[in-house]
């Protein structure tokens, strides 16, 4: 393997940055880690999210060699980017920042929305953010934002459409209704699987009268070509014409490998046909997840769901 982009995200959602990159950056090897035997990391304290972050990026720096580090997880991000970006010997790329740009560019109202988990809208990471891509471009702009603890647990169970998500979804989004938004950042790599549901949410007719169509934005597309940005700037991009003209793509799971590989591969598409396993190398992962059958995977979030 060439020296691959490590990628990491706490489960599933950082899939829809892995298809972007593998989409824009074919020939490029990819190792990604998905943290499912600790999920979700919306409600744990940031402490412990940034703690799991430095142990997968580290992980991906010494025992893959990745030459650059995608942060495909929004609370990831919002908790450990600072520390990363000062500690770590590569590039690193984050979701945040392409999505505030890409929201800000989007709008046509001044009224912006973003949803993420309790963990990402709680740090302030996207007001921050976007504050500081609007007063660069001249755009003022209103953002409402909305935390939505839940949402990442029922695409972890592979369950995006229904009744059950749709009414939570119809709840959790009432603020950012009632803001007559017309651009919404889905801040979350779990969020595009249930852009259906978001998107019949937010457009629904409502009760008096007009209000603007909302445009979903999705992080992954500007994540990617900001990653493809980044490699080139270092002199990281492999070229074209050297190797095979598609990179090898590693998935590694903290959770059920066999999960992982069966949704992730419905999620991503054929290039994740099978998983291994990763653990953290404190050794701070729960064991018993080695011990139950491999179609365990609803009972995780009985496990994992609660900040220890």
């Amino acid at each position: 393997m060439e020296r691959p982009i490590g990628m990491f995200d706490s489960g599933f959602g950082g899939l829809t940055v892995a298809r972007a990159v593998i989409d824009l950056l074919p020939h490029e090897d990819l190792v990604y880690v998905g943290d499912t035997g600790r999920y979700p990391y919306g409600p744990r304290p940031q402490d412990e999210v940034r703690a799991f972050a430095r142990e997968i990026a580290w992980s991906l720096v010494k025992e893959y060699d990745a030459k650059a580090i995608v942060v495909a997880c929004n609370t990831a991000a919002a908790a450990a980017l600072d520390v990363l970006r000062d500690e770590l010997p590569v590039p690193l790329i984050d979701v945040i920042e392409p999505g505030a740009t890409a929201l800000v560019r989007t709008t046509e109202s001044g009224r912006i929305g973003v949803i993420g988990t309790v963990g990402t809208i709680g740090s302030g990471a996207y007001d921050r953010a976007v504050a500081a891509v609007a007063g660069a471009a001249g755009a003022p702009v209103t953002l409402t934002a909305a935390a939505c603890p839940g949402l990442v647990e029922f695409v972890e169970r592979g369950q995006t459409s229904g009744a059950e998500i749709t009414i939570l979804v119809e709840r959790l989004l009432a603020p950012i209704v009632a803001a007559d938004v017309d651009a919404l950042l889905l801040g979350c790599t779990h969020y595009p699987y249930l852009a259906r549901v978001i998107g019949e949410v937010v457009n629904a007719p409502r009760h008096g009268g007009h209000h603007h169509p909302v445009t979903l934005v999705s992080s992954a597309d500007e994540t990617a070509f900001a990653t493809r940005q980044v490699l080139a700037a270092a002199g990281l991009l492999r070229p074209v014409d050297e190797g095979p003209a598609e990179g090898r793509h590693l998935f590694l799971s903290s959770g059920d490998i066999a999960w992982f590989a069966d949704l992730g591969g419905r999620l991503l598409g054929p290039e994740l046909s099978h998983a291994t396993r990763w653990h953290p190398p404190t050794g701070d992962h729960h064991d018993h997840h080695d011990h139950h059958d491999h179609h365990d995977h609803h009972d995780h979030h009985d496990h994992e769901g609660t900040p220890r």
